[in-house]
């Protein structure tokens, strides 16, 4: 693992932090390492996202043409009104 050091963090900031950990029952290293992680954890959830997306681009499926198939594969049922 690697050792941070973050310089220049305002005083209030600090103790805003210091405050937040001390209420998890956390130190303020634990506290900012899971706010690190955390972090991390959603900047590698935007990439999903975005490689989600492309897989659908040119599709040329609309949202309309999706509720089409479902009203009709609805009516198709045996027993449909």
């Amino acid at each position: 693992m690697v050792a941070l050091q973050i310089r220049d963090v305002p005083e209030d900031v600090r103790d805003v932090l210091a405050e937040r950990a001390r209420q998890a029952g956390q130190s303020l290293q634990g506290f900012l390492r899971e706010v690190v992680l955390r972090e991390a954890l959603f900047a590698r959830n935007a990439a999903t996202v975005r490689d989600v997306a492309q897989w659908t681009a040119g599709t040329g499926v609309t949202s309309d043409d999706v509720l089409d198939a479902l009203d009709a594969a609805r009516d198709a049922r045996p027993g449909a009104a």
